[in-house]
Order: structure tokens, then sequence, then C-alpha cells
């Protein structure tokens, strides 16, 4: 078995979503949003198997309107349940994403020493480039210690787009 794919043989669902970035794959397992995807992602990056589509399933059809709210500027965080797929290493990672606030970002090497890892800047980039959950676990928000954009599963352009869209809100009190 993979490192990031499932441990149990527990049935995950998935449905499909437009959105300013293009088509998105959500995928839920009955725990909670399993991946996020994009619509040309490498299928290695993020083992799901073959999920079953469903697009009435009650966490799809939560994710998809939180989504939803996020792109029109009128949520800045999400509260449905997160079942992330992963090493123990990437679920540290992962979480120390979504403690990233809201229009702000963090290096690569801060994650690291956040999580009480100071030298695996390196490690903590392969993990974030790992990410199943992109947008609501925001792995755009880590940038390189330059400041520069550094690598994203839906493009530099998407990255791009999600830090400046945050950016225009952040100001904005939060709706969720």
């Amino acid at each position: 078995m993979w490192p990031n794919q499932m441990e149990t043989n527990m049935t995950l669902f998935y449905k499909t979503m437009r959105s300013p970035l293009g088509e998105l794959k959500l995928i839920a397992s009955n725990k909670g949003l399993t991946a996020i995807l994009w619509k040309n992602e490498d299928p290695k990056r993020v083992r799901v198997g073959r999920p079953v589509e469903d697009s009435e399933h009650p966490m799809l059809k939560r994710v998809e309107r939180q989504l939803r709210e996020y792109f029109a500027g009128n949520r800045t965080g999400f509260d449905f349940k997160l079942d992330f797929i992963g090493t123990e290493f990437q679920k540290k990672v992962w979480k120390a994403l979504l403690a990233i606030p809201f229009g702000q970002t963090r290096s690569y090497a801060q994650i690291a020493h956040e999580i009480g890892a100071p030298k695996a800047a390196r490690a903590v980039g392969a993990a974030n480039g790992k990410n199943p959950i992109s947008i609501v676990t925001p792995c755009h928000r880590v940038i390189g210690s330059n400041g520069k954009l550094t690598g994203f599963a839906g493009g530099l352009e998407a990255k791009q787009y999600l830090l400046s869209h945050e950016r225009g809100l952040e100001r904005m009190p939060s709706r969720h």
C-alpha cells in the first residue's frame, strides 16, 4: 500500500464542481473530505483508488456550497470534517497548514519550525506537494523563503489567484 493510500477498504465518493480555477473533483469518505483534485491532476500525486460518483452525498454537497461561498468572497474558513490520507509526518504538516491565517503566507522553513523539525524544510515541501485537500488545507499559502511562489498542484497561476483572492478579502470579517 502506498503511504497516502487509504489504510482501510472504506468507500470513497466524489462529485465534480466548476470553480473560477476550472473543474474540481471533490472526494469524501463517510468520515469527511478526503481530497480536492484538479482537472489535470497527476494520478500518482494523490492516490484515492476509484471513488463512486455521488453528487447528492451530504458531505460533498456541503463542501461544494462552502467552496462556492469562498470563491464568491463570502467565506474565509471551512467547517466540515477532514479525513486525511497520508503518513503521520504528512498529516502533521497538513495540520500546520490549517493554522495559517486567511490571507497570510508562511515559508516551508517556518512550517518546519512550527512542527518541531527545523531542518526538514524540504520534507515539508514534499508533504505540502502531496496535500490531498487543496484550497481547504491551504498549501497555496506556503511560499519560498525568498517570498517567491513555488510549486502547486493546480499550477502557479491558480496559486497566485488564490493568494490574490484572499488578500483582497483579508479585511473582510469571517462569515463561516
